[in-house]
């Protein structure tokens, strides 16, 4: 009788330090369940940046971002003096590189930590901001810009807002920038994106403009091999594959490009081209063969592959 009182003590103790720890890795758990819902933003903004080949500088640069407004926050919940800063931005790279997307993708990660109230992106280049007579681009400006508040002003191939020199209405429209970029700096964002020694001349025209743009980020050119996965994830995307053949022929045309393309190649867009192509291709060969099944349907062989000269 006392060994099984013992017993039964014994084994309410084990209970209790049972029901303790249990609690204890609930509460545990909860904790990071609340802090992985506080950083929902950024782990979702974060995923889809991995789908995306390469941009390196670009996706540490989004943490920090993420960061410092998150931080900035805390620092207001707790009576604290908010640090601000302007997150106008300036894109530099060749076409193709991911610069438009990665701005789409901002404007969602910004929308959602409050810093912008719609979070959409606009695109627009020197036509649709330089007018044809004085006084027209300064309200053709003003008109796409009231359209991008609450949102992200992309502007590519910003540079050639510049090109006419003292007396072309590309100078208006910067200025015409330049005071939207104060007046709304609170919910609107203006990105310029080009060549990166267009643009550092553009940024050299005017000694106010780089200043207002403290957040410069590199789009490098990808290499062969971020360009095969390019190539194979688009293919993926419309179920295509390649066969050894393909890859290696694909390799070679990437090669044989950039050799001849240095300064202006198209990267994302050229992979994107050549894969269409492939298709059509692929899909006049196949109007001679006698029976069309799935594996002929995806497979694309080497002579799908073909580039102009």
């Amino acid at each position: 009788m006392l060994q099984h009182s013992i017993t039964q003590r014994k084994s309410s103790q084990i209970n209790i330090v049972l029901r303790q720890n249990e609690g204890e890795r609930e509460v545990a758990e909860e904790a990071l369940s609340e802090a992985a819902k506080k950083h929902m933003p950024l782990e979702r903004i974060q995923q889809e940046m991995e789908q995306l080949i390469g941009l390196k500088e670009m996706k540490y640069l989004l943490k920090e971002v993420y960061a410092w407004l998150y931080v900035n926050k805390c620092r207001e919940e707790n009576g604290l003096k908010q640090n601000t800063q302007a997150l106008h931005m300036m894109f530099k790279g060749n076409p193709g590189t991911g610069k438009t997307t990665v701005a789409r993708l901002l404007g969602t990660l910004f929308l959602e930590m409050n810093v912008l109230s719609k979070g959409h992106l606009i695109e627009a280049e020197r036509a649709d901001l330089v007018g044809e007579y004085i006084g027209h681009t300064a309200q053709k400006t003003r008109d796409l810009v009231k359209k991008a508040r609450g949102g992200i002003l992309f502007i590519d191939e910003a540079y050639s807002l510049a090109r006419g020199g003292e007396k072309d209405f590309g100078k208006e429209a910067i200025d015409t920038l330049v005071k939207a970029m104060e007046d709304y700096h609170k919910d609107f964002i203006l990105i310029l994106a080009g060549y990166s020694e267009e643009m550092e001349h553009f940024l050299s025209l005017n000694p106010g403009l780089p200043s207002r743009f403290p957040l410069v980020i590199d789009f490098p050119d990808y290499s062969n091999e971020q360009l095969l996965l390019i190539a194979r994830k688009m293919a993926a995307e419309r179920q295509y594959r390649f066969s050894k053949e393909t890859e290696w022929k694909l390799k070679q045309t990437f090669m044989k490009k950039r050799e001849r393309e240095t300064a202006a190649f198209s990267n994302g867009r050229f992979v994107r081209n050549i894969i269409e192509k492939a298709i059509r291709k692929q899909a006049v060969r196949l109007l001679q063969a006698k029976v069309i099944d799935r594996s002929s349907l995806e497979l694309l062989l080497p002579e799908d592959i073909h580039v102009e000269d």
